[in-house]
Formats: C-alpha cells, sequence, structure tokens
C-alpha cells in the first residue's frame, strides 16, 4: 500500500506547542532541575502516523472516522497509558491537557505529533521528579518510616482520585514506597538487604526512563490511538515487528505464555496448552510479572515499567534452562510470589488431540466414557498447500481417534476444550462437522458483508451423548465450534462462560514496520456474537480464573456483544429439559460433593481478597491478615483431604494443591454429568 508523503508542520502551530510546553512546566523553581531535555518527534514518525491513520479508517471493522469523539477517547487513553496509577499527573494538569482533547483527529491526519510528544516530556519530567524523590527517601526509611501508623493506600486504581497538587503527589509516592517496603518484608527478604535492592529497582527504573527516544514515545503513543479502536489492533515499529515475526514462527524457546502489558506490569493473557509454563502448574492467567531472573539463583530484575518486548526477552532463553519469575497471583493480589520455570519448546506431539478411555459405576450401571482433549486447532498449512495427503491437522486426528473409540463401544464422548485459545477457523470448521450433518457452522461480518462457513459432509464420525467442556481460557475457533454445537443443540455444554475473542485481525505492512488490525467478527448461527460475552454453558461451574482479570470483556475498549440475523440451520431435538434436569442433578450432587466444595471455598476466599481496595501500611496488621489468609488457605484443604483420605500439610506450595487438581475436579464431575446425560436420552428418546 503507497501512500502520498504530505507537508504537516507549520511555524504558527510550532509556536502553540511550546506555549503549552511552558504553560505545563511553570511549576516552583524546584521543579525546574527535573525538567528533562524535550524530546522532538521526526519526519518519518509524520509519515507514519498518516500512513497507520489512513490504513484504520480504510480498514478496520467499526469503519471509524477520526472526529472529537475518538480524539477525546485516544487523549484518554493516552494518559491512561501514561498514568495509570494516577500518581504523576494532578487534577490541574488533565484540566490543562483536556485542551487537546479534540485536537488529535486534525493533528493526526496531518502527521502533527506535537502535542503527544508534549505530554510525554511532561510524563518524563513528573516520573523523573517521583523516582528522584523515591531514591532520597529510600536512603533513610529505616530511621523516618513508621510502620506502626494507622495509614492506608488505595489498592483499586479504578478507585484512585487525581491528587490536587504536587504537594499530595509528594505525599502518595512516600505511601507507594512505604507498600513496596512492606511487601518485600512480607516477602521475607533480609531488612538489611532491603535499601540495596531499593536503590537498585528506581535507579534502574530511572535510567531506564531517561534512555526514553522518540522511537519509543511515537510506538506508545500511536498504539494509544490504535487502542482507541480497539484492543487488538496494535502498531509493530520495525523492533516490534521483529518480535511479533519470531513469535509466529516460534523460533525461540520460551515458556509458553502470552503476555501483554496492564498498567505498569506485565501480565499473563493465556498459556500455551502443554507448554512449560502450563505444565508447571505456577503460573497463571490474570498473573502479573514484575521481576525476571535468570538460571537458578540468578538475581531478579525489576520489570515494573518496562516495555513487554524488553520483559519477552529476559523470559526468552535457550532449551533447558530456568527462568524465574516474581509474580503478584491473580488470585491474591495483595501478595508477592517467586516461583521457576525450566525453558523449552512446545512440543509437537503434546499439542495434538488426545484420547482417555475410563470406566464409571454411576446409576447402578457401568458405562465407558471417550475423552478427547485438543489442545488447540491446529494445521500443517505447508504440508496441506503442498498437496501432501498425510498433513497433520485437529480434524484429522480426531477422526481417527473417534474411529478408536467407537471401536470400544463407548457410550458418550467428552470434548475437553478447556484452556484452547484456539487457531484454525478452517480447523472449527470441519471439526464440528464430524458431529453434525451438513449446514452452516459460523457467520463472518466484515465491514461490506457476511459470509457463511459450511460444513458440506453429511456424513457424522459420532452420533451418541456428546458434552463439551470449556473454560474462560476457551477461545476464538474453541467457541466456534462450541457455540456450533449449542446452537444446534447436538450437546451439552458444560464448564464456565468462554473467553469472548470473536474478532478476527489481519496484518498490513506500513513501511519496515507493521499494523494489526479488525477487519472482522464472528457470529454464531443463531446470530449472536462470541465475542466479549463467550459462549455461556448449559450446565456451570466455579470460576478457577478470575473474570475480571482475565478474557475480553477484562481489556479496555473490547468490542461488545452484539447481534445479527439468524442463519438457516436444521436443530436437532431440543435440549432444555434435558439441561433442566443435569443442572438439578449437580446442584444436589455439589452439595456433598468434596472437591466442588474444596473449589467453591477457594473462590470464596480468592473473592474476599480481590474485594479489598486499600492496603494498611501498619505493617503488624498487615502480617497478621497474611497469616490469616495463609492459615484459612490451609484449613480449607485440609478439609479437602481429610475428605478423600489424603494426608494434611501444613502449608501451601506448589507440590501439594496443584491447577490440575482443580481440573480433575471438574473432569471428574463432567463423568458424572455424562452418566446422567446418557440415562436422560436413553428416558426421552434422543438421538442424532
Amino acid at each position: 500500500m503507497i501512500l502520498k508523503k504530505t507537508r504537516y508542520i507549520h511555524i504558527s502551530n510550532l509556536l502553540k506547542y511550546f506555549c503549552s510546553l511552558l504553560i505545563f512546566f511553570s511549576y516552583s523553581s524546584s521543579a525546574y532541575a527535573n525538567i528533562v531535555k524535550p524530546i522532538s518527534p521526526t519526519q518519518e514518525h509524520s509519515y507514519q502516523c498518516i500512513k497507520i491513520i489512513k490504513a484504520l479508517e480504510r480498514y478496520h471493522y467499526l469503519e471509524k472516522n477520526l472526529g472529537n469523539s475518538l480524539s477525546s477517547t485516544i487523549l484518554d487513553t493516552y494518559l491512561k497509558r501514561l498514568d495509570p496509577g494516577k500518581q504523576l499527573f494532578t487534577a490541574g494538569d488533565v484540566d490543562q491537557l483536556n485542551q487537546y482533547k479534540f485536537r488529535f483527529d486534525n493533528d493526526l491526519k496531518k502527521g502533527r505529533l506535537n502535542t503527544a510528544f508534549t505530554i510525554f516530556n511532561l510524563y518524563m519530567t513528573r516520573s523523573k521528579e517521583r523516582l528522584e524523590y523515591i531514591l532520597t527517601l529510600i536512603k533513610t526509611w529505616e530511621k523516618n518510616f513508621d510502620f506502626t501508623k494507622n495509614e492506608s493506600i488505595i489498592s483499586e486504581i479504578d478507585l484512585r482520585q487525581r491528587k490536587d497538587d504536587k504537594k499530595a503527589l509528594y505525599f502518595l509516592w512516600k505511601k507507594e514506597l512505604k507498600n513496596h517496603i512492606i511487601s518485600m518484608m512480607l516477602d521475607d527478604q533480609d531488612t538489611d538487604l532491603i535499601t540495596d535492592r531499593l536503590e537498585k529497582i528506581y535507579s534502574t527504573r530511572l535510567n531506564r526512563l531517561l534512555q526514553t527516544n522518540s522511537n519509543d514515545i511515537f510506538e506508545i503513543f500511536m498504539n494509544s490511538v490504535t487502542a482507541s479502536f480497539d484492543p487488538h489492533t496494535q502498531f509493530f515499529p520495525p523492533r516490534a515487528s521483529e518480535d511479533f515475526d519470531i513469535h509466529m514462527s516460534l523460533s525461540l524457546e520460551g515458556i509458553g505464555a502470552v503476555l501483554q502489558n496492564e498498567y505498569e506490569y506485565t501480565k499473563v493473557i493465556r498459556l500455551i496448552p502443554k507448554g512449560p509454563a502450563d505444565k508447571s502448574n505456577l503460573l497463571m492467567p490474570g498473573d502479573k510479572i514484575i521481576g525476571v531472573g535468570q538460571g537458578i539463583d540468578g538475581k531478579i530484575k525489576d520489570t515494573i515499567g518496562q516495555r513487554i518486548d524488553h520483559v519477552v526477552k529476559l523470559i526468552r532463553g535457550p532449551k533447558n534452562s530456568f527462568v524465574r519469575l516474581k509474580i503478584i497471583p491473580a488470585k491474591k493480589s495483595n501478595s508477592i510470589k517467586t516461583i521457576q520455570i525450566k525453558r523449552e519448546r512446545v512440543k509437537l506431539e503434546e499439542q495434538s488431540a488426545k484420547k482417555e478411555i475410563i470406566t464409571i459405576e454411576q446409576n447402578h450401571q457401568t458405562l465407558k466414557l471417550g475423552i478427547i482433549e485438543i489442545p488447540n486447532f491446529y494445521i500443517d498449512f505447508n504440508a496441506y498447500y503442498r498437496g501432501d495427503k498425510d498433513y497433520k491437522s485437529t480434524t484429522k486426528d480426531v477422526k481417527k481417534l473417534l474411529v478408536e473409540l467407537k471401536n470400544e463401544n463407548i457410550d458418550g464422548l467428552i470434548i475437553d476444550l478447556r484452556d484452547n485459545g484456539g487457531g484454525s477457523l478452517k480447523e472449527a470448521n470441519q471439526l464440528t462437522g464430524l458431529f453434525l450433518k451438513s449446514g452452516p457452522v459460523v457467520q463472518i461480518k466484515s465491514k461490506h458483508r457476511i459470509s457463511l462457513l459450511y460444513d458440506d459432509d453429511p456424513d457424522i464420525e459420532y452420533s451418541g451423548p456428546l458434552i463439551v467442556l470449556i473454560n474462560r481460557m476457551s477461545a476464538s475457533a474453541s467457541e466456534i465450534f462450541a457455540g456450533a454445537i449449542k446452537d444446534y443443540q447436538r450437546g451439552v455444554i458444560v464448564g464456565t462462560r468462554s473467553f469472548g475473542k470473536g474478532t478476527v485481525q489481519e496484518m498490513q505492512s506500513l513501511g519496515t514496520g507493521k499494523l494489526k488490525l479488525t477487519s472482522a467478527k464472528f457470529y454464531r448461527v443463531s446470530g449472536d456474537s462470541t465475542q466479549h460475552l463467550g459462549i455461556l454453558p448449559d450446565l456451570e461451574y466455579p470460576y478457577i480464573y478470575k473474570i475480571k482479570d482475565t478474557g475480553e470483556s477484562s481489556l479496555d475498549g473490547a468490542l461488545p456483544w452484539d447481534t445479527i440475523s439468524r442463519t438457516s440451520y436444521l436443530a436437532y431435538k431440543p435440549l432444555s429439559l434435558v439441561n433442566k434436569k443435569l443442572n438439578i442433578a449437580y446442584q444436589k450432587r455439589s452439595i456433598k460433593d468434596p472437591g466442588l466444595n474444596y473449589l467453591k471455598k477457594r473462590i470464596e476466599l480468592a473473592s474476599m481478597l480481590n474485594e479489598q481496595t486499600s492496603l494498611s501500611l501498619n505493617l503488624d496488621i498487615r502480617k497478621s491478615k497474611k497469616k490469616q489468609y495463609e492459615q484459612l488457605e490451609i484449613d480449607i484443604a485440609n478439609d479437602y483431604l481429610k475428605s478423600i483420605g489424603k494426608p494434611l500439610i501444613e502449608k501451601i506450595d506448589q507440590d501439594n494443591i496443584k491447577t490440575d487438581d482443580f481440573k480433575k475436579i471438574l473432569l471428574d464431575q463432567t463423568h458424572l454429568v455424562m452418566a446422567d446425560f446418557i440415562d436422560l436420552s436413553k428416558d426421552l428418546g434422543f438421538s442424532w
């Protein structure tokens, strides 16, 4: 795509921007010492900006034109990216900055970036001031900080209000340092070493800040612009573009985690099934990474405020080496822990669909159940396009497994799509066809038309009772499959609400960079979107993952759920009565089920912690609360272990209660739901 270069800056505008810059920096005389040398955009940035805006207006699904409304959103998004914790800009600063809220639309179309750089220069100055102030406090904290005072700090960022003036900011900065020190004490760090570690952490942050260049500012601002369209639309400059290509080709070793920036943290979005992080049972979606160390005993480097590509480079490394991560767990947002994961490649054979056969005694009968676990929707495109008949794909593998299961005369089938983040749309369509007669599977709505993906094959590979098991991490292609099974009433969906990723992205080259933008949206044959809301199960289990921190609905600016017209399709016999009876039986069983009760208590405890919107800065109170929580966690675990006849524990660690244990509890429960489903299918005369 070739776009015409445009002249972009006038002398009068430069004078206006310069005057605005002086207004921002007209604080007390002491502030002048903290002002960093202003950074300006380059001509190349202006050219690239024009290209990005034209591509967004022309190709993005929403067909948005840059106007006053979007301009205001861009300013809000930019300020939130620069100052998510409301710790740098005062209420007066924001009032002053609001003069620009309707300027970005015209400026961006003409490649004018001075306003964005002016705002960033204020951010740089205030950040430098904050870090230098904290570094002075660190030298004397042991003598001057009183940890017996009944102070507190608001931990829920959304509830924070902007401070009225810089004096209030200094007070906030002192509280933040105090909280950091308490966290280190609660993490059992040696008090004698805290000062040295703090100085290294904040000195590193300051040095990193001072290394900021115009390319960094351009990337941050332009991604504030793209995020104002939707969270999956993103600009990749040359460096990040190269990293994206590496990620897509899976050519580097790592831990198998998908990450994104959230405020100053690096947040885990999802884990690659059967990858090192997934198999470790130590890392979960929603966890925030705040430090990375190399090897078994390497020093942890602070990563708060770092660009995600820097954090990714620290986490990557050679096969069989170890990386240590300091994290804030999603389910214990007021605590910190350090975990160790061994790096390795995700093995293709471990990503493939697998089957299992189990026999259960339920409802006075012996039942043989088949389980097929599908970690993702894969296909060897190279072999497929070469015309190789033996190319590997999800559908081909599952088809073989179904033949083997039918030869075993299974009574029912469970398709386990938990933690399946999606993959090939073609495979989602063809896999659905193994369980349905011919018909549409999914609707795809772009800016200009609605198209359908069909299953053209009338053959059905499996026609018995079917359950699809999903969770919060089941996304995209998983949701297309589960949605079709639900709409056709071909089977029962059990688990928890899915991820809600119902959009399609395209990658476009823009000079030396790339632009990933949202170009279409998925809809079920019923007309319901899979976007934002995801797939709601017919029978709901307790949530292992925290909804607020995971899934599409947790992303700022995510496109909404909506509907289009239902397409023509022939559904099977309604399952409403079956679903009602299955839920009644499940609820009755769950009252006495040890595993489900354990999960419910764990979730209630995590919810209680996450409902806390402030943190005490009294050390004794924090120690007491930590001890109280840990004891509650141990008591809940021991109640469960006692009920299933296992040895009791004295502390919670990675070896006694794992995420896989939670998942097994729910899979075991699904076996029982399937037994009920088989009985009901016979009683009600169901056949597919």
